[in-house]
């Protein structure tokens, strides 16, 4: 294979402006303040401390930015050989000027201050956007985030909803709804009523899909009002509920999203498969899994029940990305989305990329999203995806199917960015 037929496609795709559909930024402080904002990013933390850096010399209250980036720098050399450095020094060298091939103990605080200062600059946001060619990045809101004092146009709103359907038999979530609604809910036409308000409250300020993450055991079912309304009462009595009763609540909660999703023509984001707290001594973020026992039949009646509602799926191991591969393949609603958490390695991303384009309508494909906490991370993240995507195109279009380049690259930009306003529609 030729580096400069891939280099052919690539460039067009480097130099398109692009839409991040999934993303955990704050947008009241989007970008990276200290060099500790992107090495506390839960993926070096969890590299380092598995590495044999202690977890309280990771998370020591009061532990000032420097100070926590000096005492990850020595761990760096463990983890060189990952994606995730690759990442770290393409931010580097890219927005901070640093130009060695490593960063070590001997070099790293010139590193910081450097960043500092261009950190401390009031247009390094807008930078950050330019210099990655963002237009518009997706958030994951909670439910009651009051979506003030951002531009929405630029931050996208999107209502993540795992607290509502696994957490409200927490008194704390109970009262966030109760006050964020504006509602005392006691039964299921009352629970529902306070869900639609947070559906409007949302969708009067651009709201453009609905999301959850969802655990390898979650199989979504109608649960019919008269059934539900004995254990909302209880729950929201404060009143302790059986496994099974938590299970009902949960599938009705869940069910319920799906209906307004309907009723507001969104998407409902599902990411499948993680389960939470599998290593209970990691650090913050590090201490979630998957495993293989997940299988997209568990949402054969979502996907049957609500033909008009959009669902990119997004799965964490390749045995469930074939399975979502034939799921798109055979339903409308069914759309593969990026390259989740595990899934967000080179090796994977290539195998996974060439079974979605080899097999499910390039209408049905959203190539990528960052999943990132702050801005910076956009610009390594893509451009890994870009690279790999070019090469798959490369391979296996213009030499395996002896495609024109401009067809490609256009096959390209349709799972880069073309999908994306397609799916989730363009804010005004």
């Amino acid at each position: 294979m030729s580096d400069s037929l891939i280099a052919e496609i690539l460039e067009p795709l480097q130099s398109m402006r692009l839409i991040d559909p999934h993303t955990h930024i704050n947008p009241l402080q989007p970008a990276s303040s200290t060099l500790a904002d992107i090495l506390g990013y839960h993926y070096y933390t969890e590299l380092a401390h598995s590495s044999g850096l202690p977890r309280p010399r990771i998370e020591e209250p009061g532990l000032s930015p420097k100070e926590k980036v000096g005492r990850l720098v020595p761990w760096l050399a463990k983890i060189e050989n990952t994606a995730q450095y690759g990442w770290l020094l393409e931010m580097c060298q890219v927005f901070f000027d640093f130009r060695e091939e490593r960063i070590t103990e001997a070099n790293w605080e010139s590193l910081y201050d450097q960043s500092l200062k261009k950190m401390q600059t009031p247009e390094w946001e807008q930078t950050v956007l330019e210099t990655s060619g963002l237009d518009q990045v997706y958030l994951t809101n909670d439910f009651d985030d009051p979506l003030d004092g951002f531009d929405t146009r630029m931050y996208v709103p999107c209502l993540r909803t795992d607290d509502l359907v696994f957490h409200l038999t927490k008194p704390a979530v109970r009262e966030r709804l109760q006050k964020s609604s504006q509602a005392s809910p006691g039964d299921a036409a009352s629970l529902k009523q306070a869900i639609s308000r947070l559906f409007d409250h949302f969708k009067a300020r651009g709201v453009r899909a609905c999301a959850i993450s969802l655990p390898p055991d979650f199989s979504p079912a109608a649960v019919s009002n008269s059934a539900a309304d004995v254990v909302i009462a209880k729950a929201f009595g404060g009143k302790d509920l059986t496994a099974d009763e938590s299970g009902l609540l949960n599938r009705f909660v869940f069910w319920s999203l799906a209906e307004f999703c309907a009723e507001h023509k969104l998407p409902f984001d599902l990411m499948i498969g993680v389960n939470r707290r599998v290593y209970e001594g990691g650090v913050f973020q590090g201490q979630d899994l998957f495993d293989n026992r997940v299988s997209l039949i568990q949402y054969k009646a979502l996907f049957n029940a609500f033909p008009t509602v959009t669902f990119p799926v997004s799965v964490l191991s390749e045995t469930s990305n074939q399975e979502l591969v034939s799921y798109s393949w055979i339903f409308p609603n069914v759309v593969t989305c990026g390259h989740w958490w595990y899934s967000n390695i080179p090796v994977y991303i290539e195998r996974d990329t060439r079974g979605r384009l080899q097999a499910v309508p390039q209408t049905k494909q959203i190539g990528y999203y960052s999943d990132m906490y702050k801005l910076e991370f956009a610009l390594p993240k893509f451009a890994m995806y870009r690279r790999i995507l070019a090469k798959v195109l490369a391979e296996d279009f213009v030499t395996g199917r002896r495609w024109s380049i401009e067809r490609a690259v256009t096959l390209g930009k349709t799972v880069l960015r073309g999908n994306v306003e397609k799916i989730f529609g363009t804010c005004d």
